[in-house]
């Protein structure tokens, strides 16, 4: 039976989040937390290879004790197993902390693959996924968009979005793949798995629970942090010429490019 491992991730609604003009920091009270977008679709996957093959399914988040949510959540659609990695130590983690903690955690497991989304919205750095690869010595595919697999192989047929279209990648177990939500329409949540969902036992890890170096931990592990954030600026309204001439409308455009001496 192939045992897969999805990392999940807690994350506020970005289409609800506001920036503190004097701090220039994110303003979180009163903001929803959701599944981060991209990791539904790494799941979604998960699902689907349990569906067809009878796959067990485990997710694993880190977080604070309120993540426990996304972990209900993620019961009611169908995963089998929950692993909440929380403490005091982690907090502050850049993606380098974040993924070796997540990293150690996940070597006390049984896996053939490891599935997460391809970035956070909240952050956008679409490294923590390579980097827990990099720490557990996995090849790595990104940027997946769908997998296909055939009982009894022992890899994966991934097609990943590229700029210039698409890549076919073969990849050995065990191995980790990172998804874009594009390529996937997550399930609901059923009536019968959340009535169940809340009977399931979520296991909490902390950092006694496996070996970790306490100087690779949460902001002591770090070497980057975030000065500050800030929305993008306004742009200028721009000016409307009509009824112009296909030449006129020529004239106008090059005077433009000299002007900004891009000719």
């Amino acid at each position: 039976m192939m045992k897969i491992v999805v990392c999940i991730k807690q994350v506020p609604d970005t289409t609800e989040i506001k920036l503190d003009p004097v701090k220039g920091t994110l303003i979180r009270e009163g903001v929803p937390s959701i599944m981060n977008p991209d990791d539904k679709g790494a799941l979604e996957q998960a699902l689907i290879f349990k569906d067809l093959y009878g796959a067990e399914v485990t997710c694993v988040t880190m977080g604070p004790p309120q993540a426990k949510a996304i972990i209900y959540e993620a019961f009611a659609m169908g995963v089998d197993k929950g692993i909440l990695i929380t403490d005091r130590r982690f907090g502050g983690a850049d993606t380098l902390a974040t993924s070796y903690t997540l990293s150690q955690a996940i070597k006390t497991l049984d896996y053939d693959v490891i599935f997460a989304g391809r970035q956070a919205i909240d952050g956008d750095t679409a490294q923590v996924g390579p980097q827990i690869a990099e720490q557990l010595d996995l090849p790595q595919v990104t940027y997946v968009e769908e997998v296909k697999y055939k009982e009894g192989d022992k890899f994966l047929t991934a097609k990943r979005g590229i700029e210039e279209g698409h890549e076919i990648v073969e990849v050995d177990f065990p191995c980790m793949l990172t998804f874009l939500a594009s390529g996937y329409e997550p399930r609901y949540m059923s009536v019968h798995g959340i009535m169940e969902a809340y009977d399931k036992e979520i296991l909490v890890m902390d950092a006694d629970s496996f070996p970790v170096d306490p100087e690779r931990l949460g902001l002591k592990g770090s070497p980057t942090s975030v000065k500050k954030s800030f929305t993008k600026g306004a742009k200028a309204m721009g000016t409307l010429h009509d009824e112009v001439t296909p030449e006129e409308a020529v004239d106008i455009i090059l005077e433009k490019l000299k002007e900004k001496f891009i000719l």
